[in-house]
Order: C-alpha cells, then sequence, then structure tokens
C-alpha cells in the first residue's frame, strides 16, 4: 500500500512540473527574444507566476517537512498576489487599451494590501492532506483573494473575446484567439485550485494549466503573436519537442526505479541498464515520429521555397518591361502563397506619391491604376523600418500621426493583410501588398522569409527594367535625332553606348560586391569553428604526460601555426565584409589606419608573389574622421592597387604615410611609388571618367574618378604629382570634420 502512495504522489507531481517547464520555458523565450516593450514584458512576468504556482504545488507534495514546505508554499504569494493586476493591465496593453489606468491602479493597491497577510495564518493556515496528495490550506485573506481574482478573470475574458469579436482580420483575430485559449483558459483552471485549498476533496484540476499554456506557445512560435521575432523554425521545433520526450524518458525511468526498489529488488543495477538499453533503443523511432508530428502541425502543405525562389528570381530578372514584370509578379505571388489578392505600389520619386498596380480591371477590360499622393511619409517610414508590417502590427507602432495615417490608407486602398517594402539602394523602390491567405492561415516565417527575399529581388528587378526602359527611350530619342540632325549621329550613338556600359559595369559590381559579402559569410562559420577545435587541441595535448616534451612541443608549435593562419583568413573576411557594405550614410567614425590597413589585407594577393615591399609610416594617434567606411575603403582599393599596378616587373616600393595637421584640422595621407610614373597630361586626365594608360581589358578608366568623386563628398581634396619613369604621389587631405554632404 505504501508503494501504491508513493507512486500516485510521484505521478501526481508529474503536471504540475510539465507546466512549470513549459511557462518557464515561455517566459525564458519572452526575455531572451522579444522585444523590451510593456506587452513582452507582462507576458514574460504572468508567464512567470504560472510557473511559480506549478512549482510551489510540486514541492508541498514533493517535501516531507511541513513546516518548510508551508514558509516556501507563503513566500510564493508574495510575488502570486500580483498575478491580479498584471493579468488585467496584461489584457490592456495587448489590446490597445488605455482608457482603463484606474483599474490597472486599483488591482495593484488590491495586491498591496494583500501583502502583510501572505506570511501570516490569514492567508495559508496549513497544509491538508488528501487521497491525491498534500496541498495548502486557506485562510480568510485568501477567500478574498480568490473572489477579486475570479472576477478580475472573468473581465479579462470577457474582455478578449469582446476584442477578438472586434476584430477585421484574421490576423488580429488569431492573435487574440490564442492568448484567449492560452491564458483564460489557465486562468481558470488555477483558479479552480481554489475549492481544494478550500477544503474540498476535489482533485485540483490547476494542475493541468499546462495544456492551454501549449496551446498558446504553439501560437507564439508559429504565429509569432507578441513581435518576439520567434517565428518557429524546423530545427527549433525539433530541439524544444525531442526535448520533451527526453524529459519524459528520464520520468518512466526514475519512476521505474522506484517501482522496483519498492518490490525491494536486490539488483536495481541491471534493472536501470536495461531500462537504459530499451529508452536508446526507442529514441530514434520516437525522433523520427517526433519530426514527423512537427511537419505535419507547422509545415503541412507548404511550398519548396528554394525551388519557388529560384524560379521567380530568374524569371523577374528576365523581364525587360516594368508592365510584363508587374504582370509576373501579381499572378504568380498570389498562387504560390494563395492568398485572396495582390497589389503592388511603386514609388515615384519626383512626384512622391505611389501608383498602385492589381489585377482589378475597369469595365473596358484594362487593369486600374491608382494613384496615392503626399506618400512621403510611407516612404520615410519603410526606408527605416524595412521589414514586413501586418496591419495590427502597425496599429501598435510608436509612429507619427501622418505616418499611420497614410499607412492605414495603403491598407484600406489595397486590401492587404502585410505590406512588404522593395528597397533598393537604401531607398524606397515600392511596396507588396498581399492579402489574407484563402486558407485562413497567418503568415509564418516561411512565408514572410520568402516574400522579403522576393521584394528585394523585386527591387533589383523593376531597378532593372527602369533602366532598360531609359534606355529604349533614349534610342527613340536618338532616332528622332538622326532623322533632324544627321550630323549628331556619332555624337547621340556614342552616349547610347556608354549608357548601357555604365549599366552594365553598375550591375556586374553590384554581383561581385554581393558575391564578395556572401562568400565572406560563408566562409566565417567553418573558419571559427577550425580555430575553436584547434585551440581545444592544444590544450589537450599541453595536458598530455605519456608523450616525449619533444613531439608534444612540437605538435603545439604546429597547431598555434594554424591557428594563426586561421586568425589571418579571419581578418581577411572581416575586412572583406567591412569594405563591402553598401550604404549612402556619411556620418560614421572612420579610424584611416585601420581603413589602410583593410585595404592592404583585400590586395595582399596581387603583390604577395612578387619583390614589391610596402612600407607604412602611420601616425598611431590619428584622429577618426566623419565618413563612409565602404566607400573610403574603396578610395584606398583603388589608390594602393594602381600603385601596385604601375610597378614594372613587381620589382620596387610602396610607401604609405599618414598625419595629422592640427591648425587646419586634417587627415593627410601620401601614397609614393617608385612605378612608371605619369606625364603630365596624363596627370591633367587621371580623374576624367573612362580615361586610363592601361592596356585594353585591364582597366575601366574609373577607378581615380570615382575615388575623386567620394573625396570630394567627404570635402577633402586629392592631387597627384608624378614624372615619367620616377614613380608617382598621390596626396589625399580629409577634414576630422565633414563640412558638407
Amino acid at each position: 500500500m505504501s508503494l501504491y502512495l508513493l507512486l500516485e504522489s510521484y505521478s501526481y507531481l508529474l503536471l504540475p512540473v510539465t507546466g512549470f517547464i513549459v511557462f518557464s520555458l515561455l517566459a525564458f523565450f519572452s526575455i531572451l527574444r522579444g522585444k523590451k516593450n510593456s506587452t513582452n514584458i507582462l507576458f514574460a512576468f504572468i508567464c512567470f507566476l504560472g510557473a511559480l504556482i506549478d512549482l510551489d504545488i510540486a514541492q508541498v507534495s514533493f517535501l516531507a517537512d511541513q513546516s518548510l514546505s508551508l514558509r516556501l508554499d507563503r513566500l510564493s504569494y508574495l510575488f502570486f498576489v500580483f498575478v491580479t493586476p498584471v493579468y488585467i493591465q496584461f489584457v490592456h496593453s495587448f489590446l490597445g487599451m488605455k482608457r482603463r489606468r484606474w483599474l490597472e491602479v486599483t488591482a495593484y493597491l488590491f495586491s498591496v494590501s494583500l501583502l502583510p497577510f501572505t506570511q501570516t495564518e490569514y492567508f495559508i493556515s496549513g497544509l491538508r492532506q488528501f487521497s491525491f496528495g498534500k496541498i495548502a490550506e486557506a485562510g480568510p485573506a485568501y477567500y478574498v483573494f480568490s473572489v477579486v481574482g475570479g472576477i478580475a478573470a472573468l473581465y479579462c475574458i470577457t474582455t478578449l473575446f469582446l476584442g477578438m469579436k472586434r476584430a477585421e482580420e484574421n490576423s488580429e483575430r488569431n492573435r487574440i484567439k490564442y492568448v484567449f485559449i492560452g491564458f483564460g483558459l489557465s486562468g481558470l483552471l488555477i483558479l479552480m485550485n481554489s475549492l481544494p485549498i478550500s477544503g474540498y476533496d476535489v482533485y485540483p484540476v490547476g494542475n493541468f494549466n499546462f495544456i492551454p499554456a501549449i496551446i498558446l506557445a504553439f501560437g507564439v512560435l508559429k504565429y509569432d503573436l507578441l513581435d518576439m521575432g520567434m517565428l518557429i523554425r524546423k530545427g527549433s521545433a525539433y530541439f524544444f519537442l525531442t526535448g520533451i520526450l527526453t524529459f519524459v524518458y528520464a520520468m518512466a525511468i526514475y519512476l521505474s526505479n522506484i517501482l522496483f526498489m519498492g518490490y525491494g529488488n536486490t539488483h536495481p543495477l541491471i534493472i536501470s541498464f536495461a531500462l537504459a538499453v530499451i529508452v536508446i533503443a526507442l529514441f530514434n523511432p520516437a525522433r523520427i515520429k517526433v519530426q514527423g508530428f512537427v511537419d505535419r502541425i507547422f509545415f503541412r502543405g507548404k511550398y519548396d521555397y528554394q525551388e519557388t525562389l529560384r524560379r521567380m528570381s530568374s524569371t523577374m530578372a528576365s523581364f525587360l518591361r516594368l508592365e510584363e514584370l508587374m504582370d509576373f509578379m501579381l499572378d504568380s505571388i498570389p498562387l504560390a502563397l494563395k492568398t485572396s489578392g495582390m497589389s503592388i505600389a511603386l514609388y515615384r520619386k519626383e512626384d512622391e506619391s505611389l501608383e498602385l498596380h492589381s489585377n482589378r480591371r475597369d469595365p473596358l477590360g484594362r487593369k486600374q491604376k491608382i494613384f496615392m499622393g503626399e506618400s512621403r511619409p510611407v516612404a520615410d517610414f519603410f526606408e527605416t523600418y524595412r521589414k514586413t508590417l501586418g496591419r495590427s502590427t502597425a496599429g501598435r507602432m510608436d509612429i507619427s500621426d501622418d505616418e499611420e495615417n497614410k499607412i492605414s490608407d495603403l491598407f484600406d486602398a489595397t486590401g492587404a493583410a502585410v505590406l512588404i517594402p522593395m528597397i533598393s539602394r537604401d531607398e524606397l523602390t515600392g511596396i507588396m501588398a498581399l492579402g489574407e491567405k484563402r486558407s485562413g492561415e497567418l503568415f509564418v516565417h516561411e512565408d514572410i522569409e520568402l516574400l522579403e527575399t522576393i521584394a528585394n529581388q523585386g527591387a533589383i528587378a523593376i531597378e532593372n527594367a527602369g533602366n532598360y526602359e531609359r534606355i529604349a527611350e533614349i534610342n527613340i530619342e536618338l532616332e528622332e535625332k538622326v532623322k533632324k540632325r544627321t550630323e549628331a549621329l556619332a555624337a547621340a550613338l556614342e552616349e547610347k553606348d556608354r549608357t548601357q556600359q555604365q549599366l552594365i559595369r553598375s550591375e556586374s559590381l553590384a554581383s561581385i560586391g554581393q558575391l564578395v559579402a556572401g562568400t565572406a559569410h560563408e566562409l566565417n562559420n567553418p573558419l571559427a569553428s577550425s580555430s575553436s577545435l584547434i585551440q581545444t587541441s592544444v590544450e589537450t595535448a599541453r595536458q598530455w604526460k605519456d608523450v616525449k616534451d619533444a613531439d608534444r612541443d612540437e605538435l603545439i608549435d604546429d597547431l598555434q601555426f594554424s591557428l594563426k593562419e586561421l586568425d589571418r583568413a579571419a581578418n581577411i573576411v572581416k575586412s572583406l565584409l567591412g569594405l563591402s557594405r553598401q550604404t549612402q550614410t556619411y556620418v560614421e567614425q572612420v579610424n584611416i589606419n585601420i581603413l589602410i590597413e583593410d585595404a592592404l589585407r583585400v590586395l595582399h594577393s596581387r603583390y604577395k608573389n612578387s619583390a614589391i615591399t610596402i612600407e607604412k609610416n602611420l601616425r598611431e594617434d590619428l584622429p577618426e574622421i566623419e565618413g563612409n567606411f565602404a566607400n573610403l575603403g574603396q578610395v584606398f582599393i583603388n589608390i594602393i592597387g594602381n600603385a601596385i599596378q604601375s610597378i614594372p616587373d613587381g620589382k620596387g616600393k610602396i610607401t604609405l604615410v599618414t598625419w595629422y595637421e592640427k591648425d587646419k584640422d586634417l587627415i593627410c595621407i601620401e601614397c609614393y611609388d617608385t612605378g612608371r610614373g605619369m606625364s603630365p597630361e596624363e596627370v591633367r586626365d587621371a580623374f576624367k571618367p573612362f580615361f586610363t594608360t592601361k592596356k585594353p581589358g585591364e582597366g575601366t578608366g574609373l577607378g581615380l574618378y570615382i575615388s575623386h568623386e567620394i573625396i570630394k563628398r567627404h570635402s577633402g581634396s586629392v592631387n597627384i604629382q608624378s614624372k615619367k619613369g620616377r614613380g608617382t604621389v598621390l596626396s589625399v587631405e580629409l577634414p576630422c570634420r565633414r563640412r558638407k554632404a
């Protein structure tokens, strides 16, 4: 009989322990991954209180020392008495209700008034033994707390229900639905614990509060209910459910061990070993079942992300006319995501308006275009926000009234559930506006990731289509000029070819920059892993005792040399990442010495196998300047690269010098080389676009021109001194404070 009671006691612990784990994980994720706003903080605190009460229920039944258990139970109520005001405040914050602060203040004052009673017998008078286990015994103050808590729970549930009814879109309705089920049902279940605490021999149904908590966790993870950026991925779902599976196995082994020990088995180790073998045999099949469960619940009916992205990207890049590109996107994207409709709002910078394209047609069968004027606030917002925006999310953001009104007008005009900005070169090109899913489901992580990637590709495709259309317009203008002025034909054709070549170079340079940045990012992971493994190997080798000192030291030296080489590779990758950034902001703090070192790392492969000597005389206490790191990095890559290329047969010397002119507040940089030098005519034309002294195919003639333009934007100056056959000195002066945009 005692064994039966022992097993019943441990099985009674399983439910509150499960609730404690679920609520703790929700609180943990909310704190670490959620935005630090009032809604997420209150959400985490409610989850903490739910975990606390589950832990308290478990310890009351588990601890044999009733005096200690009673003290711990009373201590938990120092926090739990605040569940009523926190619950009310969370519901108000979640629904955006700001006119009932008096109710929150009243609830907090009520909870504070209960604090003196929580550590006395007026709140918890003792512990009571029932058939299912021990539980706290209520005092008079606890009844007051329970009645007020019940009223508050009914108020919150009613408020959430009314908010769900008022919601006009699926996303908002689903957000409220999951919170309504999760917190509403959990609150009622915990409130039902008042019955056994009041003396009724009724199993505490509050122990089942982990069930609505799991439903809430599902909604938070899959649909990002609280804007935590936690939209679920397969890997994290597998990890989470496999962890629960591991916990269940551990509990099974533990309880089985107690069972066999209770029967007086003389070989508990053999039994534990046998159970462990069984668990190992069952774990992998169960894990596969868990992954299948995740796929069915979270990713049922999903499209092939990579294939969809590949197909759409390659097709969009092939369109040369903007109208054809718009038709393709408006037809294919709603088909892929199974949405009710889609619009694309192109931003017209010249008149700061939005031009809405959709598949809606007028009575004559022509596709309609709607223009929304004075849309600069929308562009300003998305150029800063740069993420997918839902209708409900927009209503909770702290933005200006003008921006909020314009964004609301765009949602109304398009009937969209989400807006995805299309950004190119830090400027808004357009906005993809998608309607609700026809299935009624919400957009999940894979949807948003696909849409944002397509939006980025679409922005590039729209810009390219615009460039091609401008080229087509230039062609038409050229044809008219040919008819009127035959004598201007040669100059006009040359301008056409130059425009086309500039477009090709621009696209090629952008593609190379993206390739370099992407490759550098991919290299970071194996470099970091290899460095960590080698470092661990060095530390392990130092602890070897049975190996000759000479052999061990030789191995450690080899490993440290490898680690040093990996660090050098990581620095080169870091330089590539820094120098590949694309931005038009000129207010960064830039250290010229660091920038020159990064440029040398990038160019190292061009001179490492030659007899070129690089001499650096860089002032150590050089002050920083305000400028653009990426663009200035491009300047010094061009300057040093030209110096390397000018040295005949790869034998010569390049000297880099920096210093600070305090009276002028200028940073001065000089690059000396012992190369071929330049004639006075070449020096005069050096900064002109497309002028080059290099052989055909070795240069574009844009390096020094672009460098000159970047330095001029930084209010600086650049000068060349050179003589044929005697080398070149290129001097740059940059002010520490930028004097003009």
